[in-house]
């Protein structure tokens, strides 16, 4: 009876064990899948192709390409119906098909604009949809240049993480090492106080990295529209060429540039279009008309409005439309030196930045190197304290984060300049 019973318990466990393991494996997986690591050009694609601030643009420009379409066409026809001369009074009051006078009217109206006035309205039409794609653009290098900084500031956090990890460890080793060295009575109580506290203090600062370094995730995240779980990829070389481009160039590429030359482009085709309303647009009408005794008339008229008041009407709008026009090429010559401006103060803090990490990788770190080398032989030597090893092995970590901290800050502002213009070819294919 015992070999029995025993035998389906031995085969449940065993099912519950296989259950076990493939729930684990299946957990396990499921945790590897969650795992999002993000470069810096996976960051950058998967922004341009889910965030909806670009989508929304690209929506407006759709928006304004199908207004433009409906510029060049002529205004829709009116159909005209209704009865005429009505009599009001005596026998024949309110009847029709009884006096000779009053006749059925069936017609169409139709507002003549010629050619020359479509294709300019057309022409305005278009250079407004230029417009709205230059503003896309602006919110294409926004998305980008937001993307870059965020990406570029996780990576950061996360090196810096790797130096407090890195530290904390050191911490535990000298820990150990003090307790052993004390049981040997070969330091003092004092020192393994010292060595714990330190340990305490360190292992708090990694606590406050992994916080800065989730953070920066989640604001990674904001931008590529997915959830960043880590990020992979060495921060790019601090070099630009914008600088070195032309204004031509930078006028093609800046959407800053181009949306100020379409707006000079939008201003002159709206003056083009006020100077053509100047002559009036002629409507002409057709109808039909039957009698009360089954005659038949057709009627044809022209309508011409009077520019009796142009001077204050028409040549007013023209006038209004040039100052626009002159506004708006100031505003681009304004602009375009700000712009350049930015630029020259962008590549000077990037060339200093440049020029100061490689001064404290020169000096700061080596000596940083150098004075825990000798805090750790004089303690080894019973000449130095365990008070001092900390302090030199906190100094190096200290310098390195400085160096740290200002190559994420030369980076962010190779991010700022870098992806303020937009590649060429998104830039053509407006």
């Amino acid at each position: 009876m015992l070999s029995i019973i025993a035998t389906p318990v031995l085969r449940c466990g065993r099912v519950r064990s296989r259950v076990l393991f493939v729930a684990l494996v299946l957990a396990h997986g499921a945790a590897h899948a969650q795992q999002i690591v993000v470069t810096l050009d996976g960051a950058l694609q998967s922004a341009a192709d889910h965030n909806t601030a670009i989508q929304a643009a690209q929506a407006s420009v759709s928006a304004r390409s199908e207004a433009a379409i409906r510029a060049g066409q002529l205004p829709n026809p009116t159909l005209a119906a209704g009865i005429d001369n009505l009599p009001i009074n005596g026998p024949q009051s309110f009847t029709i098909g009884q006096n000779i006078l009053t006749m059925r009217r069936v017609g169409i109206g139709q507002e003549w604009v010629s050619s020359d006035k479509r294709q300019l309205r057309s022409d305005l039409a278009n250079q407004r949809v230029d417009r709205e794609r230059s503003s896309y653009l602006e919110e294409v290098a926004n998305v980008r240049q937001q993307t870059a900084m965020a990406w570029l500031n996780a990576a950061y956090a996360k090196q810096a993480v790797s130096l407090q990890v890195s530290l904390v460890d050191h911490m535990r080793h000298e820990l150990t090492a003090t307790q052993a060295s004390y049981r040997g009575a070969r330091a003092t109580a004092s020192d393994v106080a010292q060595a714990q506290l330190m340990l305490a203090q360190t292992q708090d600062d990694l606590l406050k990295a992994r916080q800065v370094f989730q953070t920066a995730l989640i604001g990674l995240s904001r931008w590529t529209a997915s959830t960043a779980t880590d990020v992979a990829g060495d921060p790019p070389t601090p070099e630009s060429v914008v600088a070195s481009l032309a204004p031509d160039q930078l006028r093609m590429v800046q959407p800053v540039l181009v949306a100020a030359s379409a707006d000079v482009r939008v201003a002159d085709a709206d003056t083009a279009v006020a100077s053509s309303d100047r002559s009036s647009n002629w409507s002409w009408n057709l109808s039909y008309l039957q009698g009360g005794n089954h005659s038949s008339f057709v009627s044809v008229g022209v309508s011409i409005p009077l520019p009796i008041n142009r001077k204050n009407l028409e040549d007013r709008d023209v006038s209004e439309k040039a100052e626009l026009a002159t506004k708006a090429r100031l505003i681009y010559e304004d602009t375009q030196r700000q712009v350049e401006a930015d630029i020259e103060a962008l590549s000077a803090t990037l060339a200093s930045g440049r020029e100061r990490i490689a001064n404290l990788q020169q000096t700061l770190l080596p000596a940083a190197d150098q004075r825990v080398g000798l805090a750790t032989a004089a303690y080894q030597a019973a000449t130095g304290s365990l008070a001092d090893t900390f302090a030199a092995k906190r100094a190096q970590l200290d310098a390195e984060l400085k160096v740290l901290s200002l190559q994420r800050d030369v980076s962010l502002t190779w991010a700022q300049l870098e992806y303020q213009v937009v590649p060429p070819t998104l830039s053509a294919s407006r």
